[in-house]
């Protein structure tokens, strides 16, 4: 087991490498810009929908005004994420741009808009027919956004533009100097677009679905789900954030396939498809990733180690609401060899189970999207209709996991367990020799207080006694705005207890570069570490404090309000 992880451990500068590929760090940041619209319409659609699971029947105003609402939010997704894309893409690429030469976001927003049009819509009966400017459009959405993206590149390094005198003001000559880019980029569209009607006699979006289709199919069968959420944990348990790094390439499918399981029930037909969005969320990421809803349940009731429990306490809550971080690092899961089988083997069998309930039992594929964080087993029951089939199979993955899981925990408990008991005679000897059991500046992560009890305890920082001249804001980045809540939280309870001058944000990688100027310091958790040498660019530019983090540490601070705040200082000083 020791010499696999060792294996996997020397390849994680190419998962690394791959998380940080630009394109799919943009796919990833546009979808996270979107979601407030996907989340807004989705609220409208289970208002509009669920009623007729129980057999109420809306008026037909409402019904019409509902679904309208979903219609012009959902149903122009595929144009909005072409947008988000863009200026995502647009934003790493300046960080490499040569000095003084700069792609203008707000214009590739619009060209990219424009491209998508092209790529994506066409005319039926002389009408402006819009019906693939929704999910069906996504992948129109990724070419017209790198295209554009590139062709602005391009122009700009090889100084393709019209120059304007230098008394002309520099917005209108912003204008001029992006007339060039901006023609290019959509007249690429509009020639893909011809020749795509012209040779194939369909809108290039249709062309994209029908080569990508077999792909698809092949994703949504037992042998393509199994290897999809194969991937995901294993990117995870090497310290790459898995869903960042596989699902990109599947959005077009997962959010299609939801939007494809409501019109089948509409119709009264099954909805019978697999790969969707929450199926991924609730199924095989029950808990969050590694399939580990079950997990703090088996620590606290089950496990001796005061380790264990006391990690279990502390991530319970959180990994209900799929913020898995606290026991991925705490306990720790990553890297470590005792879990390697059951966190990459929970998932596939999570899967392959709901695969096999959805095509063979008659359980409904998932039909809405719901938020991430809702718990799996709830969101399971109200994405699929509130089937009672769907409240056995919640009760199944459970149990299946549970068996996966408690041999490998067990396991690993009698390990903490002769650990303890040797720290514990160790820490009586010391006792009786004045020396100190914890080595300074090093982490106890887990020390008993009381039998059957135990508390997250560290070795203070040297106290800071740095004066604040000025108010310090901090913005905590994580890579779902999960457990940067979780910290943010804490320096702003620590800075209340200490009366220290410290304000705190929480936020997602990738939607902090609009806001990232209003702050003194910026901290990564480990899961976004990985992209500290992208982000450092921007922070040194700006003059603001980048920290990065490391797992046990992180999950320590958010635990110790006082300790995070220390932390800041130590770190600002």
């Amino acid at each position: 087991m020791n010499k696999i992880i060792e294996q996997i451990e020397k390849r994680q500068p190419l998962f690394q490498k791959i998380s940080r590929n630009i394109y799919l760090m943009a796919v990833k940041d546009g979808f996270l810009n979107a979601m407030p619209v996907i989340l807004f319409s989705s609220i409208f659609i289970l208002i509009a929908a669920l009623p007729e699971v129980f057999g109420v029947v809306l008026p037909v105003v409402l019904s019409d005004w509902l679904w309208k609402i979903y219609d012009y939010s959902m149903g122009i997704i595929g144009l909005l994420v072409a947008a988000t894309t863009a200026r995502n893409l647009a934003g790493s690429m300046n960080r490499s741009m040569p000095k003084g030469k700069v792609i203008n976001e707000t214009s590739v927003i619009l060209a990219a808009i424009v491209s998508f049009l092209l790529l994506s819509t066409t005319k039926a009966d002389g009408a402006f027919d819009a019906s693939l400017m929704g999910t069906e459009g996504l992948l129109s959405s990724y070419v017209s956004a790198f295209i554009t993206v590139n062709m602005y590149k391009f122009c700009i390094i090889r100084d393709i533009t019209i120059k304007m005198p230098k008394e002309v003001p520099g917005s209108i000559s912003q204008n001029f100097r992006d007339v060039f880019p901006f023609s290019f980029s959509v007249l690429a569209a509009a020639v893909i677009d011809l020749l795509s009607r012209n040779f194939i006699g369909v809108p290039f979006a249709q062309v994209i679905a029908a080569v990508l289709s077999p792909l698809f199919e092949g994703a949504e069968s037992y042998f393509g789900l199994a290897i999809i959420w194969l991937l995901i944990p294993m990117f995870w348990f090497v310290g790459v954030h898995g869903p960042s790094v596989v699902k990109p390439g599947l959005s077009s499918a997962l959010y299609g396939n939801t939007e494809a399981n409501l019109q089948l029930m509409r119709n009264g037909e099954h909805p019978h498809y697999a790969l969707t969005e929450n199926f991924g969320n609730f199924v095989g990421e029950l808990g969050g990733t590694g399939a580990t809803f079950i997990v703090p349940f088996i620590f606290i009731f089950l496990m001796k180690s005061k380790q264990l429990k006391a990690v279990g306490r502390t991530s319970v809550v959180p990994v209900m609401f799929a913020v898995n971080e606290p026991l991925l690092f705490a306990a720790p899961i990553v890297l470590n060899p005792y879990f390697f089988i059951p966190f990459i083997i929970s998932p596939v069998v999570n899967v392959l189970i709901g695969k096999f309930f959805i095509n063979v039992l008659g359980m409904n594929g998932f039909m809405y999207v719901l938020p991430w964080a809702t718990p799996g087993p709830i969101g399971t029951v109200l994405a699929t209709g509130f089937q009672p089939i769907s409240i056995v199979f919640s009760i199944l993955l459970l149990a299946v996991d549970f068996s996966i899981y408690y041999p490998f925990v067990k396991a690993y408990d009698r390990v903490l367990l002769a650990e303890e008991a040797e720290n514990a005679e160790k820490a009586r000897e010391e006792e009786l020799t004045g020396a100190s059991v914890v080595p300074e500046g090093e982490v106890a992560l887990a020390a008993a207080t009381s039998e059957g009890s135990a508390t997250v305890t560290t070795q203070e920082y040297p106290a800071n006694k740095k004066k604040i001249d000025k108010e310090i804001s901090v913005l905590v980045l994580c890579a779902g705005a999960g457990t940067s809540a979780m910290l943010a939280n804490a320096l702003e309870e620590g800075a209340e207890e200490t009366g220290v001058s410290i304000t705190a944000s929480a936020g997602a990688y990738g939607s902090h570069y609009e806001i990232m100027s209003d702050f003194d310091a910026i901290v990564l958790a480990p899961q976004v570490a990985s992209y500290y040498e992208d982000i450092k660019s921007d922070t040194d530019r700006l003059g603001i404090k980048l920290i990065r983090t490391k797992g046990a540490q992180y999950i320590e601070l958010t635990q110790n309000p006082k300790e995070a705040i220390e932390f800041i200082l130590k770190e600002m000083d």
